[in-house]
């Protein structure tokens, strides 16, 4: 029996994905969680350190990993990496001026070893805001086009009103379960 049929035997017990959740500070990863969950989202912190949520969603327990994305906190992400299913990495597509360092962050993720077989689901948030980039503007500048030998989506939401939230979770953990989950 090779490794991966035992972790997928594993896997199949528990039922069980591990997400991490990470962006650029203020990109609105925290709010997401927290609009899933169904919780008040009235004033919401920076993230300094992470956060760890769980949510029973399609007979998956999905347990979040929500890291502070502060320049100063970036180097630890590397901390979290261990045993990822899904990275869910968050845009804020109204922040037009950082866009090239959310591309840059994004692109030294892609590359890590650790993630290399994590489904990737891009929130492309803040579409509510008037004058934020729209999903495809944003799939252009983070040269989504590039990304090969991973399954990625790229999905306009707005943490504030719940816009594509349940489009995106379903996306990622139907992609997830696919492969992990999948008979044998």
């Amino acid at each position: 029996m090779g490794l991966l049929t035992i972790v997928r035997k594993i896997k199949e017990k528990e039922k069980e994905m591990r997400l991490l959740m990470l962006g650029l500070d203020n990109a609105g990863k925290t709010t997401i969680i927290k609009k899933f969950l169904g919780e008040d989202i009235s004033t919401i912190s920076p993230t300094l350190g992470f956060n760890i949520e769980t949510i029973e969603h399609k007979d998956y327990k999905l347990v979040f990993w929500d890291v502070g994305g502060q320049k100063t906190l970036r180097s630890y992400w590397k901390n979290y990496y261990e045993k990822t299913d899904g990275l869910i990495w968050v845009v804020d597509s109204a922040d037009k001026r950082r866009i090239k360092d959310c591309r840059k962050e994004l692109k030294k993720l892609l590359v890590e070893e650790k993630l290399a077989g994590a489904s990737l689901l891009i929130f492309a948030n803040k579409q509510d805001i008037d004058g934020s980039l729209s999903k495809l503007e944003i799939a252009k500048l983070l040269k989504i086009h590039k990304i090969n030998g991973r399954h990625c989506e790229i999905i306009g939401c707005s943490a504030y009103n719940g816009l594509g939230l349940l489009e995106g979770i379903d996306w990622i953990v139907d992609d997830i379960s696919s492969r992990i989950f999948a008979n044998n």
